[in-house]
């Protein structure tokens, strides 16, 4: 499987909490993606097989109507949609998106799905791109709450005053539904075929959605689809010294500067000076500010020796509860 390289990769953010004895250090540590594609695929073509055919027209824009499907058009909604898929497809290391010199296919024009394409027709579009697998929009289609909005608004001033009056929706959501396939052609299967549902808040101009809801909707569906093959992250928080008091009080703090403008190997040569302090405290304080550098440095397994040093020898508290956090990381 194409896996994105989960680094040690760390953004860190130090946040001083005025008079106080702490700091805070926000560390960004990477996630394995949803899913990931074949080691075979590095490129795929993609078609937007959405839009309904000539002979489901006259369908399609009833069931617009009825569904207050946002006047406009999941046509041109739609390659909004491929759009999020392109750009999102640049975070990928091993793997480009082709955007064929045909986008457009017909299908259902509905969120009921097609039929599998076939596999000779899969192969003649990516042999013609030089794409090793096909990603199909197989539906799309998009929808607000503008007219239930305006009608509940309605119902409700009738429970109230008993008439109804001009209700002009503040806010109204748009809802996006889209179907993915990804077509292996080399093998003659479905890597991956995945429903997404997303909704999206708009402020109303004068009762009516901005021209640019759809659009941005249709985009932020196909980034949050494509967005299953990118690693994430997940943020933590920890805790260090600012200070402590006594003869170590401007050695300290100066080891704290450094670390307030991202010099973690000065701030350590400062505090390792002090890991070894006659004063029970200040010693403790400066094992857990060293255990701290040696996490931010990417090192976890010196972090855990420092943290319990921190415990165990000084009897730091904050010591005992990092290194318990550190185990179960």
């Amino acid at each position: 499987m194409v896996r994105r390289s989960l680094f040690y990769l760390i953004i860190i953010a130090l946040t001083a909490t005025g008079c106080s004895k702490y700091a805070y250090v926000s560390l960004n540590y990477p996630t394995p993606p949803e899913t990931y594609l074949p080691d075979n695929i590095h490129s795929f073509a993609v078609l937007n097989r959405s839009l309904p055919g000539e002979e489901q027209q006259n369908d399609h824009t009833v069931e617009a109507i009825l569904t207050a499907e946002v006047a406009g058009s999941d046509r041109l909604a739609s390659d909004h949609c491929i759009k999020g898929v392109y750009d999102a497809v640049m975070g990928l290391d091993h793997a480009e998106l082709v955007i064929p010199a045909s986008l457009r296919m017909a299908g259902t024009g509905t969120r009921e799905l097609p039929e599998l394409l076939d596999w000779e027709k899969v192969t003649e579009i990516c042999e013609k791109e030089g794409a090793d697998a096909l990603l199909v929009l197989e539906t799309f289609d998009s929808n607000s709450d503008l007219m239930l909005t305006a009608a509940r608004d309605q119902v409700a001033a009738i429970i109230t005053t008993g008439a109804p009056k001009p209700v002009v929706p503040a806010q109204v959501d748009v809802h996006v539904v889209s179907y993915w396939r990804l077509y292996d052609p080399g093998n003659r299967r479905i890597i991956d075929q995945y429903q997404h549902n997303s909704y999206m808040t708009f402020d109303t101009r004068g009762g009516m959605l901005p021209p640019h809801a759809l659009p941005e909707a249709a985009y932020e569906a196909g980034r949050a689809y494509m967005e299953r093959y990118l690693p994430g992250n997940y943020s933590v928080r920890r805790r260090l010294y600012q200070r402590t008091s006594g003869s170590a009080k401007q050695l300290f703090r100066a080891g704290y500067r450094c670390s307030e403008v991202a010099d973690w190997q000065g701030a350590s040569e400062f505090w390792m000076q002090l890991t070894e302090h006659p004063r029970r405290k200040t010693a403790g304080r400066a094992c857990l500010n060293m255990a701290v550098t040696s996490e931010v440095s990417g090192h976890t397994d010196e972090a855990l020796k420092w943290a319990k040093r921190s415990y165990q020898l000084h009897n730091d508290k904050l010591g005992r509860d990092y290194a318990k956090i550190l185990i179960q990381h």
